[in-house]
This record gives C-alpha cells, sequence and structure tokens, in this order.
C-alpha cells in the first residue's frame, strides 16, 4: 500500500473554543481555511489573505494572530479561540457587549478584528488609555470609519470587564468556555452531583505562540499587521 501524497489532507488536532477537534486538511490550508470551511465558525473573515488587514484576528493560546497566514498544520496542539468562543446572544462577553453599547459598527466586516485585538490587549492592560488602544489597533483596518466608536468601544470594554471582575485571560471571564470551567471546577469537587462537561477531555492549554518557523509571521502580535465580527 503507497504512502498518502505529501499535500493529502491529514487530521489536525487542536482545541478550539474549548473543544477537541481533528479535521483533515492539506497540507497547503491555512487555519482560516480550517475554521470557517471545516468547523463552519465565520467569525474570522477572509479579508486580505497576507495578514494585513486584521478581518481574520484569532486567539491562538491567548495570542492575537492572523489566521489567514498561519498553516493549519501549524496549528497543531494548540488552543485557538474565536469570536464564537468568547460569547453568543445569549451571553455576550463584556469587549461584544461594549461594541453593540457604543453601536461601534458600520459594514462590520472589521468587527471580528477589532473586538479579537480589543479582548487580547484588555486580558494583558485592564485599563489601557487611549493612545494604547490606537496602537493595539493601529494595524486592524475600517473602511467605514468608524474608528472613534471603536475607541469608545474598547474604553467602555474595559470598565465591563472591571466592572465583571474579569481578567483572566481572553474568552474566559463571559463566554461559553466559562461556563465549561465552572462545570469542570462542580465535576471536581462533587462528581456525585455534577457531571463531567462535554469537553472536558480539551488539552492543557500550549504555552505560547506557533513554532519557530510559522511563529513569526503567523502568531505575531496582531498591531503589526491588522480587523472583523
Amino acid at each position: 500500500m503507497s504512502a498518502p501524497a505529501a499535500g493529502a489532507p491529514r487530521p489536525v488536532a487542536l482545541v478550539v473554543n474549548g473543544r477537541s477537534v481533528a479535521p483533515a486538511v492539506g497540507a497547503q490550508a491555512t487555519l482560516l481555511h480550517l475554521l470557517r470551511n471545516e468547523l463552519g465558525l465565520n467569525g474570522p473573515k477572509y479579508g486580505c489573505g497576507l495578514g494585513q488587514c486584521g478581518a481574520c484576528t484569532v486567539l491562538v493560546d491567548g495570542v492575537a494572530a492572523r489566521a489567514c497566514v498561519i498553516p493549519a498544520r501549524g496549528a497543531a496542539g494548540r488552543r485557538v479561540t474565536t469570536l464564537e468562543g468568547l460569547g453568543g446572544r445569549g451571553r455576550l462577553h463584556p469587549v461584544q457587549q461594549a461594541f453593540v453599547d457604543a453601536q461601534a459598527a458600520q459594514c462590520g466586516y472589521c468587527l471580528n478584528g477589532m473586538v479579537m485585538m480589543a479582548a487580547a490587549l484588555l486580558a494583558r492592560v485592564p485599563d489601557p488609555d487611549e493612545a494604547a488602544i490606537r496602537r493595539e489597533l493601529s494595524g486592524n483596518l475600517c473602511r467605514c470609519g468608524t474608528h472613534v466608536e471603536i475607541v469608545r468601544a474598547v474604553r467602555r470594554a474595559a470598565v465591563l470587564l472591571r466592572a465583571a471582575g474579569a481578567g483572566t485571560g481572553p474568552g474566559v471571564p463571559a463566554g461559553p468556555e466559562a461556563a465549561h470551567d465552572d462545570a469542570a471546577a462542580a465535576h471536581a469537587a462533587d462528581p456525585a452531583r455534577h457531571p463531567a462537561p462535554d469537553r472536558a477531555d480539551a488539552p492543557a492549554p500550549v504555552r505560547a505562540p506557533a513554532p519557530a518557523a510559522h511563529a513569526a509571521a503567523a502568531a505575531r502580535p496582531a498591531h503589526d499587521q491588522d480587523a472583523a465580527p
């Protein structure tokens, strides 16, 4: 039996929004392709395909990164959070809620990247000033010109996060992954009364961005490149 071709699809095991997955992708597939085409997660958008506009931004091990330039196979073993992993309609993450409150959108195509970059910033710097916010989002493109409202939204998000006592990391305080963490803690304390959560098999967080060759371009801080919903 002949060996499979080098570029033939093969499973890539990673954790996406707290769930272990292993979709089969080809050698040329990007993380963005894996998320959108294989997993149906349409929060990250395809914009430039060069890591320059920010529409595809996701969090890789908590670091904002451009999914369109990360090889899917280079994300093996990583923990990836998309916009869907921050929160949903029934339970918005404070950053998402702040963007709604500030009406920080027109066409909305850039919002995914803006929200994910803001979540990453606020996890590192709970109370950034306007200059820090502008620096962080400087590589995210908004063609509609809603920059003033976006900055206002990030400042409001900082207030909401502090009020909620959050700050353990993007995607954890108020999104679906928080419910998983609560369920896991309850199960550990009293297994008889609380069943193990469905995603308890998720591997522990991996340390920091992608392996050497891919990491420089793939997981470099998104403000060195560019935005999304």
